[in-house]
């Protein structure tokens, strides 16, 4: 039997327009072997959640260079509440002060800040670690 793969859904939510972050991990976590569903710009929270639900993803990575991080990460954390998916792992990346993140993770709406400089490997290695693969 194959081992399942890690489903992963890249968003960029609200109306930042700058994607090359995002692509540059999606690719990364494709080469790492996992299932990379990257939904493009300017996406809703509602459509971000939707998507995540519709794919059976393990995972959502949100991408934010707009500054809305702390209106839209717990937005999206909320949405998936809502649609049963409470334990999809929500990391958050972009630009986003060290002390926004520490909000984030400490009220729960994202398990994982990366901003940039962070390494594509310690990505992929937070992913494994959190996920259990059947």
């Amino acid at each position: 039997m194959s081992e399942k793969k890690i489903r992963v859904l890249v968003a960029k939510p609200g109306l930042d327009g700058h994607d090359r972050g995002a692509k540059v991990v999606a690719r990364a976590l494709r080469d790492a072997g996992m299932e990379v569903i990257y939904t493009g710009l300017h996406q809703t929270p509602e459509q971000v959640a939707e998507a995540a639900l519709q794919e059976d993803v393990d995972v959502v990575g949100l991408s934010i260079l707009s500054g809305a991080h702390l209106t839209l990460v717990p937005r999206v954390r909320e949405l998936l509440q809502e649609r049963g998916m409470g334990e999809v792992l929500l990391l958050a990346g972009g630009i986003i002060p060290e002390e926004d993140g520490a909000v984030l993770k400490e009220k729960g709406a994202a398990d994982a800040i990366f901003t940039p400089g962070a390494s594509l490997e310690g990505i992929v290695h937070y992913i494994r670690e959190k996920i259990a693969v059947s």
